[in-house]
């Protein structure tokens, strides 16, 4: 059975009723080259295993368990288990774990799982869930590469440089915790149901932590803070955020002992200048 094929696919789908959940966002891969290449892309190979997020049908399930030593597949609809048990049958090195990956105890289910091998992660995301998805992989800091395809939209933000219209919060914190590289697009029409957006393949290596960063907690909540309210000046984003809590005149020392003009906003500030800001900042409180 060709998953890729949508004769296949639609034979298959009728055949277990299956029918495509919005809520899901659930869009199957209908080009074989895409499942292919994501795989290739994410290093999968002997001595791997691979957590999958959202197998769908199981095309790029099959393409990383023809590569990796093992599969392990979060799949939340349990309308595709049974789907999922005929589609994989000639694959003993994939597991099927039914959950919502947003639930589980990401590091536990590699450690239970796929002890003993290089941890990787690739999944084709439901877009739905693609913020918080790739937040929670990055978070169990387990994975040696993170490859998963999104929208490009998304995909543009988590790789913006500074001072550019897509640069934001979540760039900053992606780039704190991983070095991301785009790798190719893959078109609306390579999907079933086709979406209205471009998709974008992306890997994420982690990375240690910048040195800078003394205090994670308050350099993320002056990130957030800096983004907040965007058309405004970082002091006064700041001084939003903080409250009462931190008169205007000590923000506008701390960005001044940054070496950033008064009216910089937040889009402007590297990593390093987050990191430079927040260390003076709470010197200062």
């Amino acid at each position: 059975m060709d998953l890729c094929n949508q004769n296949d696919i639609k034979g298959l789908l009728a055949r277990h009723g299956f029918r495509f959940s919005k809520s899901m966002g659930q869009n199957f891969v209908i080009q074989s080259w895409v499942p292919q290449e994501i795989a290739e892309a994410s290093g999968a190979g002997p001595g791997c295993g691979v957590l999958e997020v959202g197998p769908g049908i199981g095309p790029l399930t099959r393409e990383l368990a023809k590569r990796a030593d093992q599969v392990v597949s979060v799949e939340l609809d349990r309308a595709l288990l049974p789907i999922l048990e005929e589609t994989l049958l000639d694959f003993p090195n994939v597991c099927i774990v039914p959950g919502d990956i947003l639930k589980l105890h990401i590091s536990q289910v590699v450690q239970e799982k796929l002890g003993g091998l290089t941890p990787l992660a690739c999944a084709n995301l439901p877009y739905n869930i693609t913020t918080p998805a790739i937040t929670a992989l990055l978070e169990a800091k387990c994975f040696s590469a993170i490859t998963v395809m999104i929208q490009r939209e998304v995909a543009h933000r988590i790789c913006a440089a500074p001072g550019t219209a897509d640069y934001g919060a979540f760039s900053v914190f992606c780039q704190y915790h991983a070095k991301p590289e785009l790798l190719f697009d893959v078109p609306p029409e390579c999907f079933l149901p086709a979406p209205k957006v471009t998709s974008s393949v992306l890997r994420m290596v982690p990375c240690a932590p910048p040195e800078e960063v003394d205090d994670e907690v308050h350099f993320f909540r002056m990130v957030r803070a800096a983004f907040a309210q965007r058309r405004k000046t970082l002091v006064n984003s700041l001084g939003a955020a903080l409250g009462t809590s931190m008169e205007k005149e000590v923000l506008v020392r701390a960005v001044a002992a940054c070496g950033l003009p008064e009216n910089v906003r937040g889009e402007r500030l590297s990593i390093s200048d987050f990191a430079a800001l927040s260390k003076i900042l709470r010197q200062m409180a």
